[in-house]
């Protein structure tokens, strides 16, 4: 399944290179919002409050009731969680809370399961040379995916992992029973086809506002 990505800083819609360089910025998110709300999953991340910079939670507000959303970006806290579900959002997405000290953190994990239910956490995992990093991808930390999927199993719902090999996501597939998302550079349909026969969701942005992949329009829900 292609799961299209809308990314909010600044009050635009934009896509960034290596997470740091703006290659698109769109003022009108309305056009977005009204391109993807008949697909089965829209995946919106907050890049100002992942950033620690502001947040986007206005314009989530008003976004997140018309499209089946994941939300993630600066979820740092079971509040925080609470207060994007609160918004319209169907799931929260968690990134680099879910470790501290270079470990899982499973105190942190364990405290938003319980605060906004299992089924509606998903966990990103982010990884770069076998290991996982944080902080947008400046911090590698002493462990690999395989080992933080198997260490945050029981307080997910759903993995998000972002890595541009196919037989990596492949292993962190045969990891987990938990639902898997795949991010980070996906631009074919055939990359597409190939993760959803193996079980796995596909994040698809670049490609997507590029019009390099082309995106047909799902039938109404």
């Amino acid at each position: 399944m292609l799961i299209p990505a809308i990314d909010l800083k600044d009050g635009a819609v934009v896509q960034l290179v290596q997470g740091e360089k703006l290659a698109i910025r769109d003022d009108d998110i309305e056009k977005w919002v009204k391109r993807f709300e008949r697909f089965p999953k829209v995946q919106v991340i907050d890049l100002d409050a992942a950033m620690g910079s502001g947040d986007n939670l206005a314009i989530v507000r008003q976004i997140a009731p018309r499209l089946t959303c994941r939300v993630g970006g600066g979820i740092r806290t079971a509040a925080r969680a609470g207060e994007i579900l609160a918004a319209g959002a169907k799931q929260v997405i968690a990134g680099s809370a879910l470790f501290k000290n270079g470990q899982p953190n499973l105190d942190f994990a364990k405290e938003l399961a319980n605060a906004v239910g299992v089924d509606q956490v998903i966990a990103a995992v982010d990884s770069r040379g076998g290991k996982v990093v944080i902080h947008g991808w400046k911090t590698p930390l002493p462990v690999t995916a395989v080992e933080a999927v198997r260490a945050l199993e029981p307080f997910c719902g759903e993995f998000l992992y972002t890595h541009v090999d196919i037989p990596a996501i492949l292993e962190v597939r045969k990891a987990t029973t938990r639902r898997l998302t795949a991010a980070g550079g996906i631009t074919t349909q055939h990359e597409i086809d190939e993760l959803d026969a193996h079980g796995v969701d596909a994040v698809v942005g670049m490609a997507v506002y590029t019009g390099k992949l082309a995106v047909p329009e799902p039938p109404p829900r």
